[in-house]
């Protein structure tokens, strides 16, 4: 409650007198020794994961390893993160830029990646001098519990303040609370464009920082040239695995009109053979939706792809049997701009539509709302380059002969427009966590102005 969220805000800001004292490389050897706890409960974790969000367990087990990627990676930046030395107009001056740590960073991550995204920031955050205050998503608290006791014992190990790391569990009301404190010095979101909106405002309104991560109605497009036998498998993981719950899930397919026909005949074989089941079994490839909720949302857009001309190649109905469990599905016959084919449904629905030349679909790939991740297969280097290049792809993500899901950690992962803005994870997102202050140091016994400026 309430109450609850008051008293670990104060002893976070507490820790954090504490944790910015402590230079950034030790920093780096405690979030070494997070990724090591980590790594001795993986399998633990993993199935935690499986059975409390529904992936399947290899996914759940390779979130938990992505935290421990990153823990390794912040590691090494402990030793690096820093600004420049620049050169001044000034004689006997020195022009330095500084970088600080926030303070608190508060981090609310979703249901779908319940140990990845806070992984992403909380390694960074903790390198950068920053305590976090982490609020997990209601229907993943067990996994939000079990990271964050992991996490305390080594900080406590090492006697320091378990508060370094605090979790809050609740529902909106914390969300809120978080969104509206001024002593929330950033705020991660991740989640839904329309929550998301609604927290970028309140933390706008007090002048606060927010780094968001939201939606996205990712495209994969294939043109004529490209190898079939990289486009199949790379189309099915991308719009199937986590049973199309990922913000980077393939949900449209773009296909040159001269290879449709051929690619959704073998995409559809594909799809028969995906082993659907127990995300606990070593054997299974596809576990149920997250929600009751979910299930309701998939057979809506369904509904709503037939009303607007689609027509169901396969899937599209709920499955017999225990569980919020669908059937992966395909639509074709769709126009690009149908309005189902602009909403981002968190479900195993994959929109299969034709295109005739390159300007066109890349105009297509850019015209949703989100800008997240994209993916085109060719051969055509010509191609490649104006895919990557200003008049391409609008995506914060931009792959070329793989899918659009399964991000690297090294790189910055984010998106732009209704996806948010945010980075998180590799390159310099690391800056995000920090503030900026330009420094000029005299050494000379002069007062030279800049500009040339004579005030005497």
């Amino acid at each position: 409650n309430l109450e609850d969220y008051e008293e670990t805000v104060k002893k976070a800001k507490e820790a954090w007198k504490v944790w910015a004292d402590i230079p950034a490389p030790k920093r780096g050897e405690i979030v070494r020794q997070i990724g090591d706890a980590l790594r001795q409960k993986i399998k633990v974790l993993g199935s935690l994961v499986s059975l409390e969000m529904g992936k399947i367990f290899v996914e759940g087990v390779g979130e938990v390893q992505e935290y421990v990627d990153v823990c390794d990676y912040a590691v090494g930046l402990s030793r690096m993160i820093g600004g420049p030395i620049l050169p001044s107009e000034r004689p006997g001056h020195a022009l330095i830029e500084q970088w600080n740590p926030v303070g608190l960073v508060g981090i609310i991550t979703a249901f779908n990646f319940p140990v990845a995204v806070y992984g992403w920031n909380s390694a960074i955050a903790m390198i950068c001098g920053n305590t976090c205050l982490w609020k997990g998503a209601p229907t993943t608290s067990l996994v939000s519990v079990a990271v964050t006791k992991i996490i305390a014992k080594v900080l406590e190990d090492n006697k320091l303040p378990g508060a370094i790391c605090s979790l809050v569990c609740g529902g909106a009301d914390i969300g809120t609370a978080m969104a509206r404190d001024e002593r929330m010095d950033l705020l991660s979101f991740t989640g839904s464009t329309k929550v998301g909106k609604q927290v970028a405002l309140m933390v706008q309104e007090r002048f606060g920082r927010s780094l968001l991560e939201l939606g996205g109605n990712n495209a994969i497009i294939v043109f004529e040239d490209a190898d079939l036998n990289l486009v199949i498998p790379s189309a099915l993981f991308a719009s199937v695995g986590t049973a199309g719950q990922r913000c980077t899930t393939a949900r449209r397919l773009f296909l040159h009109e001269s290879i449709h026909d051929e690619v959704v005949t073998k995409l559809a074989k594909a799809y028969a053979q995906v082993r659907i089941g127990d995300p606990w079994d070593s054997d299974t490839l596809y576990g149920p939706l997250h929600t009751k909720e979910a299930v309701k949302m998939f057979l809506d857009a369904v509904e709503q792809a037939k009303q607007q001309g689609g027509s169901v190649v396969c899937g599209g109905k709920v499955l017999n049997r225990p569980g919020n469990y669908v059937e992966p599905t395909i639509v074709t016959g769709l126009p690009h701009n149908a309005p189902i084919v602009h909403t981002e449904t968190f479900a195993p629905i994959l929109y299969v539509l034709k295109f005739k030349e390159e300007e066109e679909v890349f105009a297509w790939n850019n015209e949703v709302k989100q800008g997240l991740s994209s993916s085109i297969f060719t051969k055509d280097l010509g191609r490649i380059f104006r895919w990557l290049g200003p008049k391409g792809s609008d995506c914060g993500i931009v792959n070329v002969n793989i899918p659009t899901s399964g991000a690297e950690i090294g790189g910055a992962f984010g998106g732009e427009k209704h996806t948010g803005g945010g980075r998180e994870s590799g390159s310099d997102s690391w800056k995000l966590y920090m503030r900026r202050s330009t420094c000029t140091i005299n050494y000379s016994k002069d007062l030279p102005l800049a500009q040339g400026i004579k005030f005497q």
